[in-house]
């Protein structure tokens, strides 16, 4: 069996550390190393060719944050299969990350199992989201992109500017500033078009507004 090689970057080296030990135990993976910031992981990406199958990117990190990772990763490495790990659940940043081509964000308490179970769907499938980040994801983004039918969405020009508004880290608010709308139209088009998606929250829009073509990262 195929053993794939995971990059952990987190600037705390004692989490890192104890990460390292348990991803070595996992059947089938094993850490190719461990950096510190962004910068570390921009600097052995950028000369090399042996790049790691899974990279675990921590959020909140000096000299280069995960976002900033994120971004230099979408430009220049688009290929490369990140997981985001942290302790941030902020909205914003979730889909910040996910819209820079994240292929799922996990929080540092999940259990070791489910750690697992991630990096061998991100494998096999491309992609893993956890019920705390969003309980309310839609089972299509599970299935290959020929699987689901997008034809039979329709949405008039208000619902499509809201829809890549709200694929941005924008509030509801700012949106209906942007849109020139009040907050309450705002409230309209949001149900209207989480209906119409059969989504429960905005990450579970987001992701698949991203899954299916709706907006491009």
């Amino acid at each position: 069996m195929s053993t794939y090689k995971v990059a952990i970057v987190d600037d705390h080296t004692l989490f890192a550390d104890s990460l390292m030990g348990l991803i070595n135990n996992f059947n089938n993976f094993e850490v190719q190393y461990c950096v510190t910031n962004g910068q570390e992981l921009v600097d052995k990406l950028t000369p090399k060719e042996d790049f790691p199958d899974v990279i675990l990117l921590d959020i909140n990190m000096p000299v280069m944050n995960g976002i900033q990772t994120m971004i230099w990763l979408c430009h220049n490495q688009p290929s490369l299969k990140v997981l985001a790990l942290s302790m941030d659940d902020s909205e914003e940043t979730i889909i910040k990350m996910l819209r820079n081509g994240a292929k799922g964000y996990l929080l540092k308490d999940i259990h070791p199992d489910e750690l697992e179970n991630a990096l061998n769907q991100v494998i096999e499938k491309g992609f893993y989201y956890t019920e705390k980040v969003s309980n309310s994801l839609i089972g299509s983004l599970h299935l290959p992109p020929d699987d689901i039918d997008t034809s039979s969405v329709e949405l008039n020009e208000k619902e499509k500017k809201f829809l890549k508004l709200a694929c941005t880290d924008k509030t509801y608010r700012e949106i209906a500033e942007i849109m020139f709308l009040s907050p309450k139209t705002i409230d309209g088009y949001r149900e209207s078009v989480f209906k119409k998606f059969k989504v429960g929250n905005r990450i579970g829009l987001v992701l698949h507004a991203i899954k299916n073509g709706f907006i491009e990262i």
